[in-house]
């Protein structure tokens, strides 16, 4: 299975970040990927009021999604909002092509380090699934990577990978926490974990907005062992790999951490 990686900044626009989502999988596509995952906030950037911009998966903005989607011939995820019952909103996954439709709202909400994402958004509560080229890929979001149950759950429920979007908070000590985190979460659950982060808005002289996560870059495929096997720095770019499907049965033969679980066993 060969993934993308769009590492890119997005602004608080939709439209024109639609744009972006447009140009990028037609790359994606033109390098034989078979999905091409964009970051958490890829319809409208943090810092930005979320509740005006947050449309219903049947709206414009993810019907444009879908097409951009059909017209390349490639699954997208991407980050957007979509409008919560208590008139907060919910930080969705969007994966659409192929065949495949589905959404993943975020479970675990960022309220740390100053940031309280709870205040504007609802947490969700389903594990997502989506089937791509014959593999199972989990999905989650950002925050979701330091909760090892979630990834752990995908690998239940047959993944083989997830796919993590995340427009990741700076700060000291940030980038290093992300990458330990995401190898982590592979080592967890045996699978292989493609995350892509927004690129660092000052890599384009972007001023930060106030406290809000707006990426570091550095988005990195690990695979099922825990290694790093590919990496951008902070800047925008494309990242394309092939993940060997084969290798995470190979890898839970010699490391059997799902089968040996006791404590919190289903």
């Amino acid at each position: 299975m060969r993934i993308a990686l769009s590492q890119l900044v997005t602004g608080p626009e939709p439209e024109k970040n639609l744009r972006l989502i447009e140009e990028w999988t037609e790359r994606a596509a033109e390098a034989g990927a078979d999905v091409v995952v964009f970051p958490e906030a890829s319809m409208a950037c943090f810092g930005t009021p979320l509740a005006p911009v947050a449309e219903p998966l049947d709206g414009p903005w993810a019907t444009a999604v879908r097409g951009i989607a059909e017209a390349a011939d490639v699954v997208v995820v991407a980050g957007m909002f979509t409008p919560a019952p208590d008139g907060r909103v919910s930080n969705t996954l969007l994966a659409t092509g192929r065949g495949v439709e589905a959404a993943y709202e975020k479970i675990h909400l960022y309220d740390a380090f100053g940031f309280a994402e709870s205040d504007t958004v609802a947490a969700g509560s389903r594990i997502v699934t989506i089937d791509v080229a014959g593999a199972r890929l989990g999905l989650a979001t950002c925050y979701d990577v330091r909760f090892p149950e979630l990834f752990r759950a995908h690998a239940d429920a047959g993944a083989v990978a997830t796919l993590l979007a995340a427009s990741w908070g700076a700060g000291p000590g940030k980038v290093d926490q992300w990458e330990l985190l995401v190898r982590a979460r592979a080592l967890d659950a045996t699978v292989w974990v493609a995350a892509v982060d927004q690129a660092d808005p000052a890599t384009g002289g972007a001023v930060p907005r106030g406290t809000a996560p707006t990426g570091v870059g550095h988005s990195l495929v690990v695979g099922p062992d825990g290694t790093v096997r590919h990496q951008l720095g902070a800047e925008p770019g494309l990242l394309v790999a092939d993940l060997d499907v084969e290798e995470v049965a190979s890898v839970r033969e010699r490391i059997s951490v799902l089968a040996n679980r006791r404590l919190g066993q289903r």
